[in-house]
């Protein structure tokens, strides 16, 4: 984010500061309660979103070495990501194109992925390079049975993936169109110099767009969150702006106050205020004091009451001491805390009652423009 634009932002906020306002939508608006329970817009979430937008599968930091590899579950179909030789970030579906058994599990460093079933071999740019007895399995061709690749990209530091493979076999990925205006903005954030610090999987019995919800609105912070980040941000107070089917919400913190009387070349924005993206259709990306989480979101196919997420935390610098490890622990389990012991057992009363039929619809105020304008995007996107 270049600084003319973190001024502006900082102007805004502290007019919202002075006046005690917030951004606003245009109008109220009603969302019926089937965006979180219907089966058949599940099916279609599935269809339309997951399986055909480029996903964030994780940053480039997390596989800095030749080899260095990543396995993800949660999309529809088991995924590899490695680095090749070459440096270059590749994706494939992590089956065997013998009889389709995973060659890779979780992470790790290797120069080939070797099937544990059969002993088939497949080199980091996804060839086939050994076929155990191959005389007596009888004549294969070794160039058309790799790995089937999919399409992937790493972009300012962050991996995007495809999970379904192009009929041509082309591997390209229009990330920066998928992103449009916002890629400029990402590639501020430098996040092929963070550190990968830790990743927590959490899975809970509610709609994967209820976990994204729950960060789009600050109204709740002073009766939700009034011990954990009600004391840090300014309750009900946002600035919100789309940028295409993706967000940015800006949340000021209430140590904003301590900037009103500087002169603008001594503003510190990112100090004073939490940045909330949304990288459509999964990924919410925060931007706190001193590092960046994201939060990846999917859905168990099938169910529209359960769904599995990623909190992966990178910090600016590498954790090397015990003072540092505890540092970043305390900041990852306040964030649990907030999100998982706070946010989430309200979301999951609130879909009980919309899938027991009370009530049929949800309203959002005109100080909830960002969650109104991603339930919104979602509607429109299954409409195309």
């Amino acid at each position: 984010m270049d600084r003319e634009l973190q001024c502006s932002l900082m102007r805004r906020s502290l007019a919202h500061l002075a006046t005690g306002a917030t951004d606003l939508a245009t109008g109220i608006h009603r969302q019926p309660v089937s965006t979180w329970t219907s089966p058949e817009q599940a099916r279609r979430e599935w269809d339309m979103l997951f399986s055909r937008y480029p996903l964030l599968m994780g940053m480039g930091c997390q596989i800095p070495r030749a080899g260095d590899f990543f396995t993800e579950e949660r999309c529809g179909v088991p995924i590899l990501v490695v680095r090749g030789e070459d440096g270059v970030v590749r994706a494939f579906r992590n089956a065997c194109r013998h009889r389709g058994a995973r060659v890779a599990e979780g992470q790790g460093c290797r120069n080939r992925f070797v099937c544990p079933y059969h002993g088939w071999a497949y080199a980091a740019d996804g060839r086939l390079v050994g076929v155990p007895d191959k005389v007596s399995f009888g004549p294969i061709d070794q160039a058309s049975h790799g790995l089937i690749a999919l399409p992937c990209e790493e972009r300012h530091g962050m991996i995007w993936v495809s999970v379904t493979p192009r009929q041509d076999g082309a591997t390209a990925l229009d990330v920066a169109g998928h992103l449009g205006p916002l890629d400029a903005e990402l590639a501020g954030y430098r996040m092929a110099d963070h550190h990968h610090f830790e990743t927590r999987v959490i899975q809970r019995k509610m709609n994967w767009k209820m976990v994204i919800d729950t960060f789009l609105e600050p109204y709740h912070f002073a009766v939700l969150h009034r011990t954990t980040v009600a004391p840090l941000l300014v309750p009900n107070m946002c600035l919100f702006e789309p940028i295409g089917m993706h967000l940015r919400e800006v949340l000021p913190r209430r140590s904003l106050e301590t900037q009103k009387d500087l002169p603008e070349a001594d503003w510190d924005f990112f100090k004073h205020h939490t940045l909330v993206y949304v990288l459509f259709p999964n990924t919410v990306f925060v931007c706190q004091t001193g590092h960046i989480e994201t939060w990846r979101v999917f859905p168990i196919p099938g169910k529209v009451d359960e769904c599995v997420m990623y909190l992966d935390f990178y910090t600016p610098d590498p954790v090397e001491t015990e003072k540092a490890r505890l540092h970043w622990e305390r900041n990852l389990d306040l964030t649990i805390r907030t999100v998982d012991e706070e946010d989430f057992p309200a979301s999951e009363g609130m879909l009980r009652n919309f899938l027991a039929g009370a009530p049929q619809e949800a309203v959002f105020g005109r100080n909830e423009p960002a969650l109104a304008h991603f339930e919104r995007t979602i509607t429109e996107r299954l409409a195309l």
